[in-house]
């Protein structure tokens, strides 16, 4: 029989049979982020998760969120490196539950890429399972799409969504803070998943470095510094509300310390932060100065230092700040909360950071 010259799904540029190879070499990564209430494997049309988990309490509420790593993944894919950028999806996810309380069960991912390379695709998904196991949920499942002429043969792009449940009385939120709460702020690993579109502006097109740029100020080469994972503070938060009470935690993301952490300032109250009582990170003095980037701009971009916030009542600080010292997380009064005058803003920073930056 003549060989068929019609069109097919191969030479459309979809290859089933290395999205079949993908998914048998990362099975092992998703088995590795599991948690008791996962129900079966790998390879059905939808995760199981056995809800049965939720007796124990008297009101569950569930708690969603879904994010992406943003321009990020162009550092990965530039470097070659695809191990990391999961961590940094997880953490996006997680932290963003967190900030209500509840804790992360459940994730699915979504891996869309322009040709589907199994060791890169698994590489992937094995970051994604790590930050999962570092988060306490499971992976119960995702989606890895092939977009050929729609995406390079080398692009990639990750997405991810979480479920987390929280008891309805033990809820965190604006409603709890009161004048003279403490403002904690909880270090960041580095410039994390947000603002990166400005950052490669700056360094890439603005400034000219390469990845491969040593740069002593931050102690190894401008691509490990750009790669460094998002950190995961989901376990670090709920140890703090199992042992020292907690009114709100803010996760600082796009938009910057002062935007995120209004987004729980009740009306009527204010956050006052003090730039003076940390030093950001050197990353974010290369990207201002190189970039000419007025402090403003900078500031609601980047996390500046700080990737998420507590606020807690001053009866608790001494207990929260051992508790995460305890955990090796970087952690410091910054400010407190007062009575918001007309007109004023929900945060306001003052002072100057330790460094003078």
């Amino acid at each position: 029989m003549a060989e068929s010259t019609g069109a097919s799904y191969a030479a459309a540029g979809v290859d089933i049979e290395a999205g079949d190879r993908a998914v048998t070499l990362m099975k092992e990564w998703v088995r590795k982020a599991r948690r008791p209430e996962v129900v079966g494997g790998l390879g059905g049309f939808a995760g199981l998760f056995d809800a049965s988990a939720l007796r124990r309490y008297e009101r569950p509420l569930l708690a969603s969120a879904t994010d992406g790593v943003g321009t990020k993944v162009d550092i990965a894919r530039r470097m070659g490196v695809y191990d990391t950028i999961g961590h940094d999806l997880v953490g996006m996810v997680v932290d963003d539950l967190v900030v209500c309380g509840a804790e992360p069960l459940f994730m699915t991912d979504y891996v869309c890429v322009g040709k589907v390379h199994p060791e890169r695709v698994a590489a992937i998904v094995k970051g994604i399972a790590e930050g999962c196991v570092l988060a306490g949920c499971a992976l119960v499942g995702g989606e890895t799409a092939e977009h050929p002429g729609l995406l390079g043969p080398d692009d990639f792009d990750v997405a991810g969504a979480g479920t987390g449940v929280v008891e309805a009385d033990a809820l965190l939120g604006a409603e709890l803070i009161r004048t003279g709460d403490a403002v904690i702020a909880i270090g960041s690993s580095g410039l994390h998943s947000n603002g990166y579109s400005l950052v490669r502006h700056v360094l890439f097109e603005r400034a000219g470095w390469s990845l491969e740029r040593e740069v002593p100020e931050l102690g190894r080469t401008l691509g490990e510094e750009l790669l460094e994972p998002t950190r995961i503070y989901s376990l670090d938060c709920l140890a703090l509300t199992r042992t020292a009470q907690v009114h709100a935690f803010a996760h600082v993301t796009g938009g910057g310390l002062a935007n995120n952490l209004a987004r729980v300032v009740p009306d009527g109250l204010q956050a006052v932060v003090d730039r003076s009582t940390w030093t950001p990170a050197p990353v974010f003095g290369l990207v201002g100065r190189l970039g000419e980037v007025a402090r403003p701009e900078l500031e609601k971009t980047l996390n500046m230092g700080v990737g998420m916030v507590a606020v807690v009542p001053q009866e608790s600080v001494d207990v929260a700040l051992a508790v995460l010292a305890d955990r090796d997380v970087e952690a410091w009064v910054a400010g407190e909360v007062r009575a918001r005058e007309s007109g004023a803003p929900a945060v306001e920073l003052l002072g100057e950071y330790a460094d003078g930056a």
